[in-house]
C-alpha cells in the first residue's frame, strides 16, 4: 500500500542513476549504479545482472525469491501465514506459492539466463479460478485455490512457432505479451477446483500467433493447434519464421482477447481479438484447427486525433478492451463490448446456425455532452485516453477507466488526473429508434486529481478489474506492476496500493475471489512474478485507504515533492473498534456480512466483558480459583445479550475453534491419520468441559439458564456437541482410511478411489469454502481448517445440499454411488446420534428446551439430511443392478438415515408449536419427506423378500420373512406416524391383530392416529363389513369417523347396541337435504351418491321408529324407573316426532301430482311449507283441510314463524264452502239447532277447527290457541278498522259473506273445537 513519502531527488537525476548500466560479455565484469532507494527498476532497465553467478541479484545481497532459502517469503510476516496474533489488519494476506513444477522451471531460467529480457505473462481467470504463467515455452496453469497439499499443477508447451524468434517490440510495458483466454466447457455449474475440462486460447500479441488445446486437462488436448492471423486478414499455418519475423514489423498488436464455447459442439469456441489499427479478428476454433478471420477493418471510426497519431507510428493505437456482457440472451446469442478512443461499441454475436457479427448500438463516452460521459475541450483539458472497460455480474454497470492530461493555467505545470466513468442501462430506451443507450450512474469519481505526467506507453498498460471487496472497490493494475484499490467510502475516494518488498516482482493480474453461498463477491487477490499469490482484505482496504496522493499509479515517485505526508485517515471509523488479524479471528468469515468484514461492530463494553471473562477463566484453568467472577461479570455487562453475541457463547465458540498453531500444512490426507488431531480434538472438549465447570462454579450458569439467556446456554453446550460429534468424524475417517486400504483389491473400488473417499472429499470442500471465507486461513490445508473450525459443523450438511453432485457422480458406476453416499449418510448419522448422546448425557447443563431448536433440527441440516436421502431413493429404484449385499447396504444406511432425518423434523415442529408458530410449511415438508422415505424403505423390503422366496416357499414361511425384515421399519412408521407404511404391512402380513394392537398403541391426535387411518382405507375401498367390525372394538373411533358418512353410522349404532342414537341417526338421515352415500350392499354402483328416494326415507324413518322403540325395550328396567318418575316423555318425543314425520311424507306422496312433469318431486324431500302451499294452490277441500294436518304435524315454533301462512290456511278453508247461499237456506227453510249443526258438520271451517282445536286434536307440541285463538279477546269491538288477525274470528269477519253469515260461520268455528255431547245439552250456536 502507500508508504509515507521521503524527500526524493528530483525525476531526472534519479532516471539518470538508474540508467548508468554497462553490459559487457560474460567474461567481463558487470557494472551497476542503482539509487540510494531500493525502488524496483522499470521493465526496461530490469535486465539480467550477473553477480556471483546469480543474476537478478540486488545490490543489497538479497539472494532470488526463488532460491532454496526464499528471501522474499521468508521476510513475510508469519502472521500472515496465519500464526499468532500480531497481523496487521492493513497488510495483505499470503494465499500460496507457486506450484512446484513452476518455481522448478523458474530457476532454470534464471540459471539460463531465460529471462533476462524482462519479459514477463500471467494472469487470473475469475469463472474457472485457474491462475496462469508463462515461464520459457512452457504455459502453467494452477488453480489457485487449492491448498498446497493439493495443488496441481498442468504444463502445456508453447509451440516453438508462436515465439517472436527475437522480434523487439518498442514498449517497455508489455509485461504481457501473450493473451489467454480460458474455455470452461462445463460452465458455472462445476464447483471451484473440479474443473475437469477446460479450454485454452493463446495468443501472441506481437505476431498474432495463435494456439489452441481443446482440453488441457484430458489426455487427448494437450497437443494444440496453431494458426496466424496474416495481414491480409486470412490463416497461415505455414508462416515460417523468416516470414514471420518480416510480417511482425508492420503489425499492429493485439490488444484484448475474449471467448465463448459454441453451444451443442464438443470442444468448439470462437475468440475474438480487437488490434491498435481498428480491426477486429475472429478466430474460430474447433479439433482440427483454427480459422483466422477478419471480420472487420474500420469499424471503429477513430477520431481524427488517433487515427492521425496511428498512420504517424506514434501510438499504440485503439481499441482497448473487448469484454462480455455477463447477461446472456438466448442460449446462442451473447454480446459484447468494445473500448474505442471516444466510445462503447455493442456487438451481437450470433452463435447458430452460423456464427455472425453485427454492431447493436454505440454509445459516446467522450464528445460535448457531459451528461453523456466525460466532456471534452474543457479549459486546461489536454487530451483523454479511455484505458480499460469492466462490467458487473448483472450486465448493467459499466466502469470505465481514464486518464486525463490537463495543463494547469496559473502555474503551467502539466499533470494526469485518473478517474472512473461510471454508466449503466438507461431504462425504457428502445435501440431500434437511436439515442443515447446509456447514462451516468453516478459522477466521475476522480482516483487521482493531479497524478504525474506519464508517458502513452504507461497509460495504456493499465487494466482495470472490478467487483471485489469492499462494494463498489474496483483495482487497477499499471504495466510496471503495481495494484491498487480505488474505494469510495463516504463520498470520498480512498486509495490502497499493494505493494511488497522490492525484490517481489511485479504484480501480473488481480482478481476475486469466488462468490460465497450468499452471493457475496469475494476478497481481491493479485498475482505476482515471484511471490505466490496474495489476498487483500476488506478491513485491509477500509482501514488501511489513504485519501489520494498527487503521485502516480506506477511506481515512479511523485512530481510533487512536497506532497510527501501520507496519512491513514481513520476518522471514518467512528466508533468501531479494528481488530487485529489472526488465524484465530474466524469473525473475518462468513458470520459477519457488513460494511467492513472482519471489523468487529461490538461496543466497547463487549470487548470489556469478553476479555474479563477470557482472564476469569484462565485463571480457573491455572489455579482452580474463581475469585468472585460472578459479580465481576454481572457488573461488567456480560449477561445483557443472547445468542451468538454474547460473551459466554465467543468464548466457548474460541474454545472449540482454536487453530493449532503447529499443524503441517503440507502433508494433505496424511493430516487426518496423524495424532495430532485427535489429540486437539481431545484438547478442545477437554477445555470446554472445563469452561462447563467453570459456569458451574462461578453460579454463571443458573444465570445463564434464565428466560433471557437460554439461547446462549444452548448454543454452548451445542458447541460440546458438535466437539464431539467432530472427535466420532474423525474417527470415522481414520476407520474408513484402514479399511480402503485393505480393500483396494475389492470390484468396488478403483485407483481414484482408494486415493480419496466420498467423506474425505466432503472434508476438502467444507474446508476449502472456510478457507475462501476468511483469507487469513487460504494458506493452511482445507482438512486443517475443517477440523478446526467445529463451531461450523452444520457446513457439512450445507455442502451436501448443494454440491453433492461434486462428491457422487451420476456418470460412476451405480455400485461405488452407493458405496459413496452410504458412507457419507454413516458420517452424517454418526455425528447427530454423537450430539444426541452428548445431550442425553449432559442433560442437566441445558437449559430448560421450550422454544429453543436444536443445531441439528435447523433447516441447513435437514436439508442436508435430505439431500443423501433423496439420492439413496433414486439409487434405490436401480438396485436392480446389484447384488444383495449392495441392496442390504443401501438398505440399511437408508434405513438409519430416515430416523435421524425425522426426529430432526419432529424437533424442528416442536420448537416452532412451543414458541407459538404456525408450523404449517414444517408439517407439509415432514409428512412429504416420511411418506416417501417410508414407502422406499417397504418397497425394498418387499424386494428382498420377493428375491430370496427361490425355492416358492409356502406363505407362512414368506409372511415370517417379511415380519423379520420389516420390524426396524414398523417402529419408525409407528414412532412418526407413518400409518401408510404400517397399514402396508399390516394387509402384507394378514395380521389382523397386529393392526388392531397397532390401532390401540397409535391413537395419535393428527386425524384420529392410526386407527382413523383404517377406518378410511377400508372405507375407501368399499370394505364396510371390516369396517363395521373394527367398531365393536373401536366404538368411539369409529363413531367420530362415520359421522359424515350417516348411512353406515347407524349399522354401527346398532351393532353395539346404541338403539337410541341410530334412532336419531336413521331420523336425521331420512329428513336429510344432502345427498346420502349409500352403500354398494344396498344400492348399486350406479346409485351410490344418488339422493335417495321417498321411499329410502320412509325406510329410514320406519327403521328410525323401530330403533327408538328397541332402545326403550333393551333398556327396560331404566325406562320403568323413567315411568315411575315421570321422565319418559323424552322416548315418546322422539317416537311421536319420527310418526308424524312418516305422516307429512306420506301426505307428500298424496300432495304432489303423479304426472311426469312432478318427477322431481320423487326424490326432493319437500318442507312442510312447500306442502302447504301446494294444498293451497289445488283449491280442493280434502287439500284445504290437510293443510292444517301439516300445521299440526309440526311444531308450535313453526306455527310462530308462519302464522301468515296459518291465516291464509283458514281464509282458504272459509272459501271452500258458498256461505251466503247456506244463509238464504238456514232462513227461508228455518232450520232448527239439530240441522243448522247437521249442515255445519259438512263445512270445512267446522272440521278444520275440529282438527285444530278439537278434543282430539293431535298436534306435536303446544296449542294452536296460543298463536291462533278461536275467539277475539275483546268481542264488543266491532269496528272493522280494528279488525286484525290475531284470532280466527277475525279472519273470518273479513270475509265477504260473513256480514250475512258471519253467526253461521262463527258456530262452525265453535261448534268442531267442542264435543257432540257438549253441543247436545246446551245452545251452542251464536245468537
Amino acid at each position: 500500500m502507500f508508504s509515507p513519502g521521503t524527500k526524493r531527488r528530483n525525476l531526472s537525476s534519479r532516471k539518470e542513476s538508474r540508467n548508468v548500466v554497462t553490459r559487457h560479455n560474460l567474461n567481463h565484469t558487470t557494472t551497476t549504479t542503482t539509487s540510494e532507494s531500493p525502488i524496483t527498476p522499470i521493465l526496461s532497465n530490469r535486465k539480467s545482472l550477473h553477480r556471483d553467478s546469480i543474476p537478478d541479484r540486488p545490490t543489497t545481497g538479497t539472494p532470488a525469491p526463488w532460491a532454496p532459502s526464499l528471501s522474499l517469503l521468508a521476510r513475510v510476516s508469519q502472521a500472515n501465514k496465519g500464526g499468532g496474533d500480531t497481523t496487521d489488519a492493513t497488510k495483505p494476506v499470503f494465499l500460496g506459492d507457486f506450484p512446484q513444477e513452476l518455481r522448478d522451471q523458474q530457476a532454470t531460467c534464471l540459471q539460463r539466463r531465460l529471462t533476462g529480457n524482462g519479459f514477463i505473462s500471467g494472469g487470473i481467470d475469475k469463472e474457472t479460478c485457474l491462475s496462469w504463467i508463462i515461464c520459457g515455452n512452457r504455459l502453467f496453469i494452477w488453480n489457485y485455490l487449492s491448498s498446497p497439499a493439493s495443488k496441481k499443477c498442468t504444463i502445456l508447451e508453447i509451440p516453438s512457432s508462436l515465439s517472436e524468434n527475437g522480434i523487439a517490440f518498442k514498449s517497455s510495458y508489455y509485461t504481457s505479451r501473450w493473451l489467454l483466454c480460458l474455455v470452461d466447457w462445463a460452465g458455472k455449474d462445476n464447483v471451484l477446483h473440479h474443473k475437469n475440462s477446460v479450454g485454452v486460447i493463446l495468443c501472441n500479441q506481437i505476431t498474432r500467433a495463435v494456439a489452441y488445446w481443446p482440453d488441457i486437462f484430458g489426455e487427448a488436448g494437450r497437443a494444440p493447434v496453431t494458426s496466424f492471423a496474416d495481414s491480409d486478414g486470412s490463416s497461415n499455418r505455414q508462416q515460417q519464421h523468416s516470414g514471420l519475423e518480416n510480417s511482425s514489423t508492420h503489425l499492429s498488436p493485439l490488444n484484448s482477447l475474449i471467448a465463448t464455447s459454441v453451444p451443442n459442439s464438443k470442444h468448439v469456441c470462437v475468440a475474438f481479438s480487437c488490434s491498435s489499427n481498428g480491426e477486429l479478428w475472429q478466430f474460430y476454433c474447433n479439433l482440427t484447427g483454427i480459422q483466422c478471420k477478419r471480420i472487420y477493418e474500420d469499424i471503429l471510426s477513430l477520431s481524427s486525433q488517433e487515427s492521425e497519431n496511428i498512420k504517424s507510428g506514434k501510438s499504440l493505437g485503439y481499441p482497448r478492451s473487448l469484454i462480455w456482457r455477463s447477461v446472456q440472451m438466448e442460449e446462442s446469442d451473447r454480446e459484447f463490448f468494445l473500448l474505442t478512443d471516444h466510445e462503447i461499441v455493442c456487438f451481437t454475436l450470433k452463435l447458430q446456425p452460423s456464427i455472425n457479427v453485427s454492431k447493436h448500438w454505440s454509445h459516446e463516452i467522450v464528445g460535448n455532452d457531459g451528461d453523456l460521459g466525460i466532456q471534452k475541450d474543457l479549459a486546461g483539458q489536454k487530451r483523454i485516453w479511455p484505458l480499460d472497460l469492466q462490467i458487473d455480474e448483472h450486465g448493467k454497470v459499466i466502469t470505465v477507466l481514464v486518464a486525463t492530461f490537463c495543463k494547469d493555467r496559473v502555474s503551467g505545470s502539466s499533470y494526469t488526473q485518473y478517474s472512473l466513468l461510471t454508466m449503466q442501462y438507461k431504462s425504457g430506451v428502445n435501440i431500434t429508434l437511436g439515442g443515447p443507450v446509456l447514462e451516468k450512474k453516478a459522477p466521475i469519481q476522480v482516483i487521482i486529481p493531479k497524478a504525474r505526467v506519464e508517458d502513452e506507453e504507461f497509460l495504456f498498460s493499465m487494466r482495470l478489474r472490478v467487483g471485489g471487496k469492499p462494494l463498489g472497490s474496483a483495482v487497477i493494475v499499471s504495466g510496471d506492476g503495481t495494484a491498487t484499490v480505488s474505494h469510495y467510502w463516504r463520498n470520498s475516494t480512498r486509495l490502497y496500493q499493494f505493494d511488497l518488498p522490492y525484490d517481489s516482482g511485479i504484480v501480473l493480474d488481480a482478481s476475486i475471489l469466488p462468490p460465497t453461498s450468499d452471493g457475496e463477491e469475494g476478497a481481491w487477490v493479485v498475482l505476482t512474478e515471484k511471490a505466490g499469490i496474495w489476498a487483500i482484505p476488506e478491513q485491509a482496504v477500509v482501514i488501511g485507504g489513504v485519501e489520494p496522493p498527487e503521485r502516480s499509479l506506477s511506481r515512479k515517485g511523485s512530481s510533487n515533492d512536497e506532497s510527501t505526508q501520507e496519512k491513514r485517515n481513520l476518522s471514518f471509523a467512528g466508533n468501531i473498534v479494528p481488530r487485529r488479524a489472526s488465524s484465530e479471528a474466524w469473525d473475518v468469515g462468513d458470520r459477519q456480512r457488513a460494511v467492513v468484514t472482519g471489523v468487529a461492530r461490538r461496543t466497547a463494553q463487549d470487548e470489556e466483558s469478553e476479555a474479563l471473562l477470557s482472564n476469569c477463566f484462565n485463571h480457573f484453568l491455572s489455579s482452580g480459583e474463581v475469585d468472585s467472577s460472578l459479580n465481576k461479570l454481572l457488573d461488567s455487562g456480560a449477561f445483557e445479550r443472547d445468542g451468538e453475541t454474547n460473551v459466554f457463547a465467543r468464548v466457548s465458540k474460541s474454545i472449540v475453534d482454536t487453530l493449532a498453531k503447529h499443524w503441517t500444512t503440507t502433508r494433505g490426507a496424511e493430516i487426518v491419520s496423524m495424532g495430532v488431531v485427535s489429540s486437539q480434538l481431545k484438547e478442545k472438549q477437554q477445555k470446554h468441559e472445563k469452561f462447563l465447570q467453570f459456569l458451574a462454579i462461578t453460579k454463571c450458569h443458573e444465570e445463564l439458564c434464565s428466560s433471557r439467556q437460554r439461547h446462549s446456554l444452548q448454543i454452548i453446550m451445542e458447541h460440546g456437541e458438535k466437539v464431539s460429534g467432530m472427535i466420532q468424524l474423525r474417527e470415522l475417517q481414520n476407520i474408513i482410511s484402514q479399511k480402503r486400504a485393505t480393500a483396494a483389491g475389492s470390484h468396488l473400488f478403483t485407483s481414484d478411489s482408494r486415493i480419496s473417499g466420498a467423506l474425505w472429499d466432503l472434508i476438502q470442500l467444507v474446508g476449502e469454502k472456510a478457507r475462501r471465507n476468511t483469507v487469513l486461513l487460504m494458506d493452511r490445508d482445507n482438512a486443517e481448517v475443517f477440523y478446526s473450525k467445529v463451531s461450523d459443523l452444520e457446513e457439512i450438511f450445507h455442502c451436501l445440499d448443494k454440491q453433492l453432485q461434486y462428491i457422487i457422480s451420476e456418470e460412476q458406476p451405480v455400485g461405488i454411488q452407493i458405496q459413496r453416499v452410504s458412507e457419507l449418510s454413516h458420517a452424517c448419522v454418526d455425528v447427530i446420534r454423537t450430539a444426541i448422546h452428548y445431550k442425553t448425557e449432559h442433560n442437566m447443563w441445558y437449559p430448560p428446551p421450550e422454544g429453543l431448536t436444536p443445531w441439528y433440527c435447523q433447516v441447513v441440516v435437514r436439508n442436508g439430511l435430505w439431500r443423501i436421502a433423496s439420492f439413496m431413493l433414486r439409487l434405490s429404484k436401480e438396485v436392480s443392478q446389484l447384488d444383495t449385499q449392495g441392496r442390504s447396504s443401501l438398505y440399511t444406511h437408508l434405513e438409519e438415515l430416515a430416523e435421524i432425518l425425522l426426529e430432526a423434523c419432529n424437533g424442528a415442529i416442536t420448537a416452532k408449536v412451543e414458541r407459538g408458530e404456525d408450523p404449517k410449511g414444517l408439517l407439509e415438508e415432514y409428512w412429504n419427506r416420511r411418506d416417501e422415505i417410508l414407502d422406499s424403505l417397504y418397497q425394498q423390503v418387499k424386494g428382498f423378500v420377493e428375491s430370496q422366496n427361490l425355492h416358492k416357499d409356502v406363505p407362512e414361511q414368506i409372511e415370517e420373512r417379511l415380519r423379520k425384515l420389516s420390524s426396524n421399519l414398523l417402529t419408525i412408521a409407528k414412532q412418526h406416524e407413518g400409518y401408510k407404511t404400517m397399514w402396508e404391512i399390516c394387509c402384507d402380513l394378514n395380521d389382523s391383530v397386529l393392526l388392531r394392537n397397532l390401532m390401540h398403541d397409535s391413537m395419535g391426535p393428527r386425524g384420529g392416529g392410526f386407527s382413523n387411518f383404517v377406518f378410511r382405507q377400508l372405507y375407501e375401498k368399499k370394505q364396510y363389513s371390516k369396517l363395521l367390525r373394527l367398531g365393536e372394538e373401536f366404538p368411539e373411533e369409529l363413531s367420530s369417523f362415520l359421522k359424515p358418512h350417516q348411512n353406515l353410522l347407524w349399522l354401527h349404532e346398532v351393532l353395539v347396541n346404541q338403539f337410541t342414537s341410530a334412532s336419531e341417526t336413521l331420523h336425521v338421515l331420512g329428513l336429510s337435504q344432502d345427498t346420502v352415500s349409500i352403500s354398494a350392499d344396498e344400492q348399486s354402483d350406479s346409485m351410490a351418491n344418488s339422493e335417495p328416494t321417498l321411499a329410502d326415507r320412509r325406510r329410514f324413518l320406519n327403521l328410525s321408529k323401530l330403533a327408538a322403540m328397541a332402545g326403550m325395550s333393551t333398556s327396560s328396567l331404566i325406562f320403568t324407573l323413567l315411568i315411575l318418575s315421570g321422565k319418559n316423555a323424552g322416548y315418546e318425543v322422539q317416537v311421536k316426532r319420527i310418526e308424524f314425520d312418516i305422516k307429512l311424507l306420506n301426505l307428500q306422496e298424496e300432495v304432489v301430482p303423479s304426472d311426469s312433469e312432478a318427477t322431481q318431486y320423487n326424490h326432493q324431500l319437500l318442507s312442510p311449507v312447500e306442502l302447504i302451499k301446494l294444498c293451497l294452490e289445488d283449491e280442493s277441500p280434502e287439500l284445504a283441510l290437510r293443510a292444517f294436518d301439516v300445521f299440526a304435524w309440526t311444531s308450535s315454533s313453526f306455527w310462530k314463524t308462519h302464522q301468515n301462512l296459518l291465516e291464509e290456511c283458514w281464509r282458504n278453508a272459509a272459501n271452500q264452502d258458498d256461505w251466503e247461499q247456506l244463509y238464504q237456506a238456514s232462513v227461508s227453510e228455518g232450520w232448527s239447532e239439530e240441522e243448522t249443526l247437521s249442515q255445519l258438520k259438512h263445512t270445512l271451517l267446522f272440521q278444520a277447527s275440529n282438527k285444530c282445536y278439537g278434543i282430539h286434536a293431535e298436534t306435536f307440541d303446544g296449542s294452536f290457541d296460543e298463536v291462533l285463538p278461536l275467539r277475539r279477546e275483546n268481542p264488543e269491538d266491532v269496528s272493522v278498522l280494528n279488525y286484525s288477525s290475531s284470532s280466527v274470528e277475525a279472519i273470518l269477519m273479513q270475509h265477504k259473506d260473513f256480514p250475512d253469515a258471519g253467526k253461521l260461520m262463527l258456530s262452525a268455528i265453535m261448534l268442531g273445537c267442542v264435543q257432540e255431547d257438549d253441543i247436545l245439552e246446551g245452545p251452542m250456536l251464536m245468537e
